[in-house]
């Protein structure tokens, strides 16, 4: 069997990079340089570039070639709310479908997320969160609205990360909330209620983040 080619595998290590914060917002990705240290020619480096650039990731600009993409709070905020919809109606989706074992894998990773905010490491607490939600989008019927989230989630993974940094209380209310969602899909609640939980879950994280971005400035 294949392996990954030489452009996913740049990509794959920019992309964590970026994620982990190793490369911040505005930093340079020169072509030749990262060709160099990762040991392949310019085109796959350039290839990898290009695809995260399409995730909103990396932005290319004149004069300057290819920079991590800047925070825009503004399309955070935009984005997010956008989200709030998508998970709303893929959970909605998902919530029939959803199995015995599956609960079950939610409360493991729900009180692992516990254990995480005790230990005050929002890194791994941000990867369980978005390993709850996925959990849930892997019964919901519809591919192509289980994309776009994850298109979107892609664009947020940077930002996020520093939100629940940044405000520690959210965390808790976040997982009083996935118990929330837990009860109503494994009481067969109805998809409207299923649905506006899943929503209000992501505004919240809106509404905390305004109100720190507003405490700051």
């Amino acid at each position: 069997m294949a392996g990954p080619t030489k452009q996913q595998l740049v990509y794959d290590e920019l992309r964590k990079r970026i994620l982990a914060g190793t490369y911040g917002p505005g930093f340079r990705l020169v072509i030749d340089g990262i060709a160099s240290e990762l040991g392949v020619s310019a085109v796959p480096a350039r290839e990898a570039i290009r695809r995260l650039e399409a995730e909103g990731l990396v932005i290319f600009e004149p004069q300057v070639g290819a920079r991590v993409s800047p925070v825009d709070p503004g399309q955070f905020t935009e984005e997010l709310s956008v989200l709030a919809v998508l998970e709303g109606y893929a959970t909605v989706l998902a919530a029939p479908l959803v199995r015995a074992q599956d609960l079950r894998l939610l409360r493991e990773i729900n009180a692992r997320m516990v254990d995480c905010l005790d230990r005050m490491d929002s890194l791994t607490f941000g990867a369980l969160n978005r390993e709850f939600h996925a959990a849930i989008y892997a019964r919901c019927p519809s591919p192509y609205l289980v994309e776009l989230i994850e298109a979107t989630t892609a664009r947020l993974d940077r930002i996020r990360r520093t939100v629940f940094l940044q405000i520690p209380y959210r965390g808790k209310a976040s997982i009083a909330e996935h118990d929330g969602l837990i009860d109503l899909m494994s009481t067969g609640a109805g998809p409207a209620a299923i649905e506006t939980a899943a929503r209000e879950h992501k505004l919240h994280t809106v509404q905390s983040f305004t109100e720190w971005q507003a405490r700051r400035s």
